[in-house]
């Protein structure tokens, strides 16, 4: 199996940390190590206290399972398997599944590794979003598009749902046709919804495909939604202990467990998820009528709208020198970095070249729209 250069990752490389403004992150603001340990109980804080730096279990320690089962109806702790992040969630999960002889499904535009890791196994058909359904704003997903590209072989459709980069939800009976899809062939379904929780409207909110479907995986992390990226701390839900199993084993080749700190501290956060989640919609709510009124001044260079969920978004650039050297000259001269359309190429089918990747979850927020602002005047 060989795997394509991230090109995000890569991006990223080059100036995530050298950017003065990080103008185009995937999480929410983080916390402290004081701040998060002030969440937990007394037991809690202590167990943190007197923890023993030696491995942990390969599945994760039964209570953290235990504590992140309790997130979905009907899960048990042995329906949970522990990952090193959402990233060594979807290799192992697709590792899983898929053979040389199968065929998945994935959506386009996409978190890369949704792609390149079932396309270094099988055959995968990309299904892009519709970047201008009716009013020619937004975005949207016809089921009918991905039932057109089921084959015989079709073992797993791929979802991220809300969706990387563009923030799409689909309404409830959008995703319910797909499940419904997949149902009556027995295909399995794998569900990134690494941004479950930042809907801007509560009762848009999609039940997890794991609660909804007997085949299917449901990836979570702590990264994005709770902002605690720095824990590297994932899963996977799944309702087949068997596949399950399989899972698990293949991490004895990789990472083999979770690092003991990040299985403790995130049973304190998963205990005080209720407060994180509704410390990072405070802040979106926040920041998104900053982004509205920036978009606003500028509407002859950019065309937006707010994204129904999560904390990025991916609006379209409109200036003649195209986006990838809007991007790159924007980082070089001013320290604002966006992430350019071309590290969302895909090689399963075009993809929108005009966009770029926005985040919105950063404290910092108006400091970064000062200084793009400073850039379009100057």
């Amino acid at each position: 199996m060989r795997l394509p250069e991230f090109a995000l990752e890569a991006y990223f490389a080059r100036w995530e940390f050298t950017a003065r403004h990080n103008l185009c992150a995937s999480d929410m603001q983080s916390l402290t190590l004081t701040e998060l340990l002030a969440l937990g109980t007394p037991a809690q804080r202590e167990a943190w206290d007197q923890l023993w730096l030696g491995y942990t279990e390969t599945a994760g320690a039964p209570s953290l399972r235990a504590a992140i089962a309790g997130m979905y109806d009907g899960l048990e702790a042995d329906d949970v398997a522990v990952t090193v992040g959402a990233g060594e969630a979807i290799f192992q999960s697709v590792r899983a599944l898929l053979g040389p002889d199968d065929h998945a499904v994935t959506l386009i535009p996409n978190y890369q590794s949704l792609e390149a890791v079932a396309a270094g196994v099988c055959a995968v058909t990309g299904v892009p979003l519709d970047p201008s359904p009716g009013s020619g704003r937004g975005w949207s997903l016809d089921p009918d598009r991905i039932a057109e590209a089921l084959r015989p072989n079709t073992r797993a459709i791929i979802l991220n749902l809300p969706h990387n980069p563009t923030g799409y939800l689909p309404p409830r009976p959008v995703f319910e046709a797909i499940i419904g899809l997949a149902r009556a062939r027995g295909i399995w379904i794998l569900s990134d919804e690494v941004y479950r929780g930042l809907e801007r409207r509560e009762e848009d909110r999609l039940l997890p495909a794991v609660e909804l479907y007997e085949r299917a995986l449901s990836v979570g992390v702590l990264s994005k939604t709770y902002g605690l990226p720095g824990l590297r701390l994932g899963w996977i839900a799944c309702r087949d202990r068997e596949l399950l199993r399989r899972i698990v084993r293949q991490k004895d080749y990789t990472t083999l467990c979770a690092p003991a700190p990040s299985e403790a501290l995130a049973e304190i956060a998963i205990g005080a998820r209720d407060h994180l989640v509704a410390r990072s919609r405070a802040l979106v709510a926040e920041n998104l009528p900053l982004l509205d009124a920036f978009f606003a001044r500028h509407a002859d260079r950019f065309d937006w709208q707010v994204p129904p969920a999560g904390c990025i978004a991916y609006p379209r650039y409109r200036g003649a020198e195209g986006v990838d050297a809007f991007t790159d000259d924007l980082v070089e001269r001013a320290g604002v970095l966006l992430l350019p359309a071309r590290v969302y190429r895909s090689a399963l089918g075009p993809v929108p070249a005009d966009r770029f990747r926005i985040g919105f979850g950063r404290a910092d927020l108006p400091q970064a729209l000062e200084a793009f602002e400073a850039y379009l005047t100057r």
